[in-house]
């Protein structure tokens, strides 16, 4: 690309100096790239909201994007860093299971371990590598850099419990709560494509103390107030609340426990 495309995902928020800081970081080093936010409202040290969020917004991006995660509670720990291929794109991103899902999608996924204290910012922060390693060899990829000089290859990224829903009984499943969006609406794990069961019931879904055992296919079709089941636009189970948020009634956040029993 002439001008490399480079997203950015993070939980800095817009308050604070931090996403300024790593964009100047990379336009420092590759002042050709498009920067484009794909959001920086990722709750924080929130990885399973982060990693579904990457999953729906990478592939709509032209191939040769480099896409820029970091939401890293373990900052400044052993935890790796790591760069992924997939698909003809670049991650950036903590070994922590932010790349959970995108890596889930293809087989042929390919890793390597960023190692390559040349292409740091320098000194390195021990709580901010957001600036000072992600963002710099993000800069690098973009720019050119042979993906082979950060590291050497890894075989064991970490994947996060959140990726996928455990089958525990005959006809019931648990699952995890990837995002609750600014709507209110609980965006779960159980990907359509397994559980549209849903829509021909009967089903429970239990969130907390609470079961949903109704599905409508809009939010118009179901009753004002009314606790719902549907298909997301993302093609997860959701559930919702009719001009209300569910997410607020039920009091769920990101990695809450969610169980369905067809």
């Amino acid at each position: 690309m002439k001008e490399p495309v480079i997203t950015l995902l993070t939980d800095f928020g817009l308050a604070d100096h931090y996403v300024a800081a790593m964009k100047g970081v990379i336009l420092s080093i590759c002042p050709q790239a498009r920067l484009v936010d794909i959001s920086h409202d990722v709750q924080p040290y929130s990885i399973p909201e982060a990693a579904y969020t990457l999953a729906n917004a990478w592939k709509y991006f032209p191939k040769g994007t480099t896409h820029l995660v970091v939401v890293d509670p373990g900052v400044g720990s052993a935890r790796r860093a790591i760069v992924a291929k997939v698909g003809g794109h670049r991650f950036v991103a903590p070994d922590n299971g932010l790349l959970s899902m995108v890596l889930g999608e293809d087989a042929g996924a390919k890793i390597r371990e960023i190692t390559g204290s040349r292409y740091f910012r320098q000194p390195v922060s021990n709580t901010f590598h957001g600036r000072d390693i992600f963002a710099p060899v993000a800069a690098h990829l973009a720019k050119g850099l042979a993906w082979s000089r950060l590291g050497g290859v890894v075989s064991d990224p970490v994947t996060g419990s959140f990726a996928k829903p455990t089958k525990v009984a005959e006809n019931r499943w648990r699952g995890a709560v990837l995002k609750t969006d600014r709507f209110g609406n609980i965006i779960t794990n159980l990907d359509w494509a397994t559980f549209h069961g849903i829509a021909q019931g009967p089903f429970k879904l239990k969130l907390g103390r609470r079961t949903v055992a109704e599905y409508y296919p809009n939010y118009a079709a179901a009753l004002s107030g009314k606790l719902f089941a549907m298909q997301g636009s993302t093609g997860y189970v959701e559930v919702s609340l009719n001009q209300g948020s569910a997410a607020g009634t039920l009091r769920m956040a990101p990695g809450a426990a969610v169980s369905l029993t067809l």
